[in-house]
Order: C-alpha cells, then structure tokens, then sequence
C-alpha cells in the first residue's frame, strides 16, 4: 500500500457530533499526530485555547492503536476476493471517532507494601474513602476498623457496636462519614477521621440482614444527609443519618433486595432475588417502573456514573486533597461535585445515565432505566453466575467477573462483547478500576490478585501473597494503593 495516498476523514464526538468538516489525512497518520489533528480541530470549533486533551480513535468501534493504514490493511484482508471492496474503502468517508482519554496516567501496582493483623476472622468488605486518603474494613469479627495510610497501621478507635458478620461498608461521597451494615439487619454510622461511632445506639428497622448501601450523592445534597439500605427482608429503607429514623420504606420486590444505586439523577435502582430491577423516586418513595428480562436471580448493579457519584468533590487528575478537609464548607463540595458530575454527563450518549446488571442466569443487560424499560443489550458469553460488574471512571467500558474464572470486558455503549482475561484458576469474586481507566485489578478465590492491561487485554501483574481466597478489593481513587483482605484475616496494601 503506497505510504503517499490519502484518504477522506470525519472524525466525531462519541455522541455523534461531528469535529469540524470531512478532512484529507495521509494513511500513514498515526496516534500522535491524529491527536495533533483533533486538538486544533476542537480549538477552532470552540474557539478556545484549552490544554490539549488525550484522545482514544475507534473505527466502527475497533480502536486505532498504530496508523490508520493498519485499520484499511485489515479490513481489506478482511474483505480479500470480494469486487470492488478496495475501491469502496477510498471512495467513502471514513468516521473515526474521538473518545477523550484521562490526562493522567496511574502506575500499576507491583509489590505488597504492608500486611496489617488487627481483624480476628475473615475480611468481609473493605473500602478506600472518596479521594483515597483513608480506609475502612469490615470483617466476620463483627468490627469496623480504619487504616491510618501513611503510619500502615489500625486507628485505636474502631467500630465494636456491631454483634453480627459486616457485610457492607458504604463511604459518604464527603469522605466524612461511613456508614457499616451487619448481618443482624443494623446499620452504624462511624466517624471517618477518628472511627468513633456517631449517635448512641445501631440504626434498626430491618427485619433481616442488609445486602447493600449507598448515600445519595454529593452534588444532590451537599450535607451527604440520606442512606438507603436493602435488606432480605425485601424491601429499601431510606434513613435520615441527622435524625437517626427511617424517612421512606420502599416495598415491592418479592424476594431479597440484593444491590441498590443512587442514580446522579435522583432516582434508585434495586436488584432482587425476584429476578427484576426497579427504579424509584426518592423524592416520595413512588416506584416507577420495573425492568424485567433476568431468568434468575439479579445478584449485581452498576451505574455509568458510579465512579463520579463515589469521589463527589474529589479530581484525582487535580490531586486536590484540600477539597476533603473537614473545614470545607459543604455548599463548595457540592458545587464542585455538581460540576464534575455534569461534566461527565456531556460526554454521555443521549444524556442519559446507564445501568448493568449481572445474574445467576449467566447473563448482563445494559439499560437506560431512567426512561426505558426495554434493555439496550442482553451481554451474554459467561459459563457461570457473575459475581462483580463494574463501568469504568470514563464510563465507557463494562468489566465483569464470574465464577467461571474469567473477566469479560463489554462497550458501554452497545453492550458489545470486547475480550476475555483469563489466569485465575477460581472463582473471581471482585474487580476494581483505576481512576484513569487504564487498568484493572482483580481478586480471586485462587488467593491472588491480579493487574490486567485493558488496552492491550492482558496480564500485567501477578499479586500472590494472600494464604487463601480474596474476597475483597479495591483500588483507592488517587490511583497509589489497592487494598485486599479475606479469609487469611490480613490486610494487604499494594503499591508501584
């Protein structure tokens, strides 16, 4: 192919709007000087002078990765013997579409740096706060303890009111609060900075052990006020922290709520043994609708904005700690929250917050819950129940983890089925992104953990150390540390 020939380009936003108009650029263009070409492009058509951004190119939702010549070569290769199928690749416009990319990059983890004793039975759940700064734990000992990062050692306070296994830690999106649930149906509410509880006694409504927690997010409430729980008892309880009482109780699902998420959009999602998802408004607890498609039990959610809803005020491309001090003031979280969530919310298709769920029936389903009960995808290809699914920071890519031993990576957009990664030899029970979207850790019933390529859809690094199986992890939201625990009782800290 002659290194001389050009051909006729569209480049476009990933919503579709077209970056300037239809260009000549050589073949052999490559990653670098297309992000030249784009950047002068987006300058000229807002008529700004902003920093340079980082850009993604796809084709027909294959990714660009050298030149534009080798996406043609494979096609043509692709297309060998059929009439007119060179021809047809010169004659028409070529859309490439331009994702942005973080302007930061996080160094994957290599090595453990700590091994921490303090919990006396297995790590049931743990949790980094929203900019990574502090963590939490709960364990079957029925305590909650938190991790002083710097020093690699337990707070003296910790959280004892508890009289059953923890099974779900739940940060405020202020970082100040954490909220613990057990397996007795109660709820604590902990002081991040210190660990002492707050208010008296154990929040207690439920009739059954809690499955899920989530806040509603910063940018909604600044003062980080409401916590929604899910129970087996079947229904969602909405409590107000400041008042220590329940505010609404939702009930409808007819078997165990097992997740629920507080949408950007003031709307919660709940997934339940009953094999379906609701959405409700938590203006008034009124259910809106139900989304049905699962044959089995609907074990997991995630949210397209997960990741900014769970950092709130915090922007780990900025490293501005200062904006989760306690002495700021809770209007300037908020705002700053507001901002990054709408930010995010430009570059989503349609406007629209995205929502997956994983089932024991083996499958996925991408929906737009917020204003269609019809699914976008049902994602299929797993052997076994999945167990963990997430979206990454950017919200453009789904990874899911089974009992089949293998991660699935998905596009966000279409519910596209990307690549497998394979090397765990058990049961993968949880995976965690980094906040640039790069990379992927994951935790295993093999007593590992490992560190994926996404780009390149491979094994980065392998994590042994654990004495047996992993059944917590999570990578904190600076990018500088994951944390796992399990039933080796140990905390672990991995750094680069």
């Amino acid at each position: 192919m002659s290194f001389d020939k050009t051909i006729t380009c569209q480049f476009q936003y990933e919503n579709n709007v077209d970056l300037g108009v239809p260009s000549d650029i050589p073949l052999n263009t490559n990653i670098r000087q297309l992000n030249v070409i784009v950047n002068a492009l987006a300058k000229i058509q807002q008529q700004t002078t902003n920093e340079d951004t980082p850009y993604a190119f796809y084709i027909d939702e294959v990714e660009i990765t050298e030149t534009v010549e080798r996406y043609i070569e494979e096609k043509l290769k692709k297309k060998q013997g059929v009439a007119g199928s060179a021809d047809d690749t010169f004659e028409k416009t070529l859309t490439i579409t331009c994702i942005p990319k973080a302007r930061f990059h996080v160094i994957p983890v290599e090595r453990c740096t700590a091994t921490i004793e303090g919990h006396l039975e297995a790590i049931t759940v743990l949790q980094f706060s929203p900019n990574g700064k502090l963590l939490a734990s709960g364990s079957g000992d029925t305590t909650v303890r938190f991790w002083d990062l710097n020093t690699q050692t337990p707070f003296d306070n910790y959280g004892k009111a508890h009289r059953h296994w923890i099974l779900c830690l739940c940060w405020a999106p202020n970082g100040k609060i954490i909220a613990s649930a057990c397996k007795d149906g109660h709820i604590g509410l902990w002081n991040g900075y210190t660990g002492k509880q707050l208010g008296t006694k154990l929040l207690s409504s439920h009739r059954q052990w809690i499955n899920s927690l989530c806040w509603q997010p910063l940018h909604l409430n600044g003062s980080c006020r409401l916590l929604a729980s899910a129970s087996k008892d079947t229904t969602i309880k909405i409590w107000d922290t400041h008042l220590y009482k329940v505010v609404y109780t939702l009930s409808g699902h007819t078997a165990s709520v097992t997740c629920i998420k507080w949408s950007g959009q003031n709307l919660l999602y709940s997934s339940s043994q009953d094999r379906t998802i609701k959405v409700w408004r938590t203006t008034d607890g009124v259910l809106c609708r139900t989304l049905e498609g699962h044959s089995h039990w609907v074990n997991t959610l995630a949210l397209s904005t997960d990741y900014v809803l769970r950092t709130g005020s915090y922007e780990p491309s900025k490293e501005n700690g200062k904006q989760q001090d306690e002495e700021n003031d809770e209007h300037q979280l908020q705002a700053l929250a507001l901002e990054r969530y709408e930010n995010l919310f430009r570059s989503l298709e349609n406007d629209s917050e995205r929502l997956v769920s994983g089932s024991d029936d083996f499958t996925l389903y991408l929906w737009k819950p917020e204003t269609e009960k019809k699914p976008i995808a049902r994602m299929t290809g797993h052997q076994q129940l999945i167990n963990d699914v997430k979206f990454s920071p950017d919200t453009r890519l789904i990874a899911s983890a089974s009992f089949d031993k293998s991660i699935k990576l998905w596009s966000s957009r279409t519910g596209t089925y990307l690549g497998t990664l394979r090397g765990h030899v058990q049961a993968v029970y949880q995976i965690a992104w980094s906040s640039d979207s790069r990379l992927l850790c994951s935790g295993s019933a093999d007593s590992t953990l490992k560190v994926w390529n996404i780009n390149e859809k491979q094994l980065l690094c392998d994590l042994p150390g654990h004495a047996d199986e992993v059944y917590a992890i999570d990578w904190s939201p600076d990018g500088q540390t994951v944390a796992s625990g399990g039933k080796d009782k140990v905390l672990k800290l991995w750094k680069r």
